[in-house]
């Protein structure tokens, strides 16, 4: 008679967390302490001294709180609801959806700036150096020390290729000996199924406030020591399209994996070559991602000689990243009739 304890193997544990998931946390948490405490001096200084120009940039600041704050909460919120069987594949792409949130706060961001230097343009305005400079300086620092709490090479070095799979290499050597033994070498060095987009969504952020004010602080200098007021406008027109091509490649990437969309096209293929030998052939095929890390299969295979479930899955061996999967088999002869109930796993 089964128990328990007998069917624990069977189970499936739903934990897709990030590997630097409590690191990213704690890092985020510290960002938002650290801008939110910026933003507040900015916005009371202001109220205190009468400065428009402190009260516009702590407002400004304020926006990116709130983009961290959403990122810092998903975090939390995906740790403590990791066991949770009310989510069918764990809380692993809850990053994806913070930071397909922030990345749209982030197109709102660049989007203002560019209204506001539009209003430049058409409405010059006289810019008191003695305060913005220093503001300005004071606000480069703290994205600058925000950038680097937030700055991760496994997370940021890599372009937005990675759904098509321009950043696999999978090389898999088949050795056929006497047709009866396969000898596969799967050396796999693809990066993108372990990026963080929540924690790349906070960078991107910290790191748009780091470049606008950059730009305003050589704005400012060159308008006030050599007479190029119109350069002002022209680094906010710059500012937008920096962040609006950041914001497009965050929003794409985090859509992508909310929509399951296939995370790598040649770690797909090496499946079902691993898969297919013999008569043995996938007819449905689905990878997809469940969270930085981790990576989901389900396969549907036909064959004149089926095995078990466990047979196929050993053949996926030393591909990375396959935290769940699920194999269907079918005989080949029922394949033509009505639809096999299949053995699945």
């Amino acid at each position: 008679m089964m128990d328990a304890d007998s069917l624990g193997r069977w189970r499936h544990e739903h934990d897709f967390l990030g590997v630097k998931h409590g690191a990213h946390e704690r890092r985020t948490w510290a960002v938002v302490a650290l801008t939110t405490v910026m933003m507040i001096a900015e916005i009371g200084g202001g109220a205190w001294s009468g400065s428009m120009a402190l009260i516009a940039d702590g407002l400004h600041m304020s926006t990116h709180v709130a983009a961290l704050s959403i990122a810092a909460v998903a975090y939390s919120f995906a740790r403590r609801h990791v066991g949770n069987d009310w989510f069918s594949f764990g809380t692993g792409k809850i990053g994806e959806l913070a930071a397909f949130a922030s990345a749209v706060i982030l197109a709102m961001v660049a989007l203002l700036i560019g209204y506001e230097s539009v209003m430049r343009v058409i409405h010059p305005v006289t810019i008191a150096f003695r305060e913005a400079i220093p503001i300005a300086l004071l606000g480069l620092v703290v994205n600058l020390v925000s950038a680097v709490l937030l700055h991760d090479h496994d997370h940021h070095g890599h372009a937005d290729h990675e759904f098509e799979g321009d950043h696999d290499h999978d090389h898999d050597h088949d050795h056929e000996h006497d047709h009866e033994h396969h000898h596969d070498h799967d050396h796999h060095h693809d990066h993108a199924h372990h990026a963080d987009y929540n924690f790349r969504a906070a960078y991107f952020h910290v790191l748009a406030d780091a470049v606008t004010s950059l730009l305003a602080i050589s704005a400012l200098v060159a308008a006030a020591y050599f007479g190029l007021p119109w350069l002002d406008p022209v680094a906010g027109f710059l500012g937008t399209i920096v962040i609006t091509v950041w914001a497009y490649s965050l929003i794409k990437s985090a859509a992508a994996v909310l929509l399951d969309t296939v995370p790598s096209r040649s770690r797909a293929g090496l499946i079902r070559q691993r898969l297919e030998i013999d008569t043995d052939r996938v007819t449905d095929l689905h990878v997809w991602r469940l969270g930085p890390g981790h990576l989901g299969v389900l396969a549907v295979i036909v064959s004149e000689h089926p095995r078990t479930p466990d047979y196929y899955k050993a053949r996926l061996a030393g591909i990375e990243g396959l935290s769940h999967v699920s194999i269907e088999v079918n005989p080949y002869a029922a394949a033509a009739g009505d639809r096999p109930r299949g053995a699945a796993a």
